[in-house]
């Protein structure tokens, strides 16, 4: 009797390990294919094939693009995003948390201009930069503004200009061959609008960004 529970225990886990392994594959190929330049347009039938799989295992595991798009970006955010809030909470100022954060979003892409391709692939037919980000932004704004430095009275103005400054500047980057101060100039532009001075989101926004601390049980995406 005990032999046949720990058969069955056993089959369960194995079974269990082939769907980790097979839901693993299914968001990597989507992750390539939104990274690639006609990535928006990416559909089930090209997720399939690049995964290997048939349709049925497909839906085995997502109910459609909409709930694969979610689980692509958690996995190809998080982590970054993780290591990012961890970075950024070492700073004292709010302005200069969300400052450092924008650029190190902005510099990835350019050290890693397929993840920035995904990144505006999966934010055209759902929130940008997936909702883990957009709800530290709004946060971070939230803290900005409780300490009196920015001149907007409703965060959500402030998160939209952030994140839609930033996936539109994304765009320009993947486009065309911008200067390497470019990420700077745009937080600069961000946080004049939301009301910061000329010179201080000037000097807020090339202030030496800190070491990004990646979690050290989680490799980075690259």
């Amino acid at each position: 009797m005990v032999d046949l529970r720990s058969d069955k225990a056993r089959r369960l886990e194995l079974g269990r390990q082939r769907r980790a392994i097979t839901r693993a594959k299914v968001i990597a190929a989507a992750f390539e294919l939104f990274g690639e330049e006609d990535g928006l347009y990416a559909r089930i039938e090209d997720v399939v094939q690049r995964a290997g799989i048939t349709r049925a295992t497909f839906y085995d595991h997502f109910s459609g693009m909409a709930e694969l798009r979610e689980a692509v970006t958690y996995e190809v955010t998080h982590t970054f995003l993780t290591a990012v809030t961890r970075t950024v909470s070492q700073l004292e100022d709010p302005r200069e948390r969300a400052a450092a954060a924008m650029r190190f979003y902005l510099h990835r892409v350019r050290e890693v201009p397929g993840w920035g391709r995904s990144m505006l692939s999966l934010s055209a037919n759902g929130i940008i930069f997936g909702a883990e980000t957009f709800r530290q932004a709004e946060i971070t704004v939230q803290e900005a503004m409780a300490a009196g430095q920015l001149g907007i009275s409703d965060s959500a103005l402030g998160r939209d200009a952030i994140l839609g400054t930033t996936i539109a500047a994304v765009s320009t980057m993947l486009r065309e061959r911008m200067s390497a101060d470019y990420p700077e100039a745009v937080v600069s532009m961000i946080l004049r609008g939301l009301g910061v001075s000329a010179a201080e989101a000037t000097e807020i926004a090339n202030r030496t960004l800190p070491a990004l601390a990646m979690p050290s049980d989680q490799p980075d995406q690259t």
